[in-house]
């Protein structure tokens, strides 16, 4: 497999969790080539490596929309609910578990972390512009919006019949 696409393998399987960057632990043990138990019995040993910001457990509704999110359970079984490693969670995952393959895909996880974090900035900045294109459109729209009510208004104004001079009572000379 090519280093680019195994990196978009990767990328795939990251998601967006409370506003982080996240591997479940059964994919970040399969890119190990480690099983979930292992991975997560090493990190259990070495619980002081992996402050909150490193990882954290998923909650059952979490748990619960990333299954809705697949349509199948990939957490078929388990007792207990998934860790999520962030970038540098799953980098210091590799330390302990300390295979050639987990060092060795290290660098294929790094990279699939960046390459999701720049589409992420990608989408951001779409999303500005998407939003600057609709305030100038709703900007636009008023502004057609007033000018045609007001050529609406004088196209009234020409159409009324116009009111009719009245004539003073009694005697009057014409002037005009």
């Amino acid at each position: 497999m090519a280093t680019h696409s195994l990196a978009e393998s990767i990328s795939a399987r990251i998601f967006l969790l409370r506003r982080r960057r996240v591997l479940v632990d059964s994919a970040l043990a399969e890119i190990y080539g480690v099983t979930t138990r292992r991975l997560n019995e090493q990190v259990r040993r070495n619980r002081t490596r992996f402050p909150e910001d490193f990882l954290f457990e998923l909650t059952g509704d979490e748990v619960t929309n990333l299954k809705s999110h697949f349509a199948t359970s990939r957490w078929g079984g388990r007792r207990k609910l998934p860790l999520a490693f962030t970038e540098h969670g799953a980098i210091m995952a590799a330390t302990i578990l300390s295979s050639p393959r987990a060092v060795q895909m290290t660098v294929y996880v790094v990279r699939a972390f960046v390459t999701f974090r720049q589409a992420l900035a990608s989408n951001e900045q779409l999303e500005h512009k998407l939003r600057d294109l609709e305030r100038s459109l709703i900007a636009l729209n008023l502004t057609t919006h007033r000018r045609f009510r007001e050529v609406y208004d004088a196209i009234r104004a020409l159409q009324a019949e116009p009111t009719p001079k009245r004539r003073p009572i009694g005697f009057t000379t014409d002037r005009e």
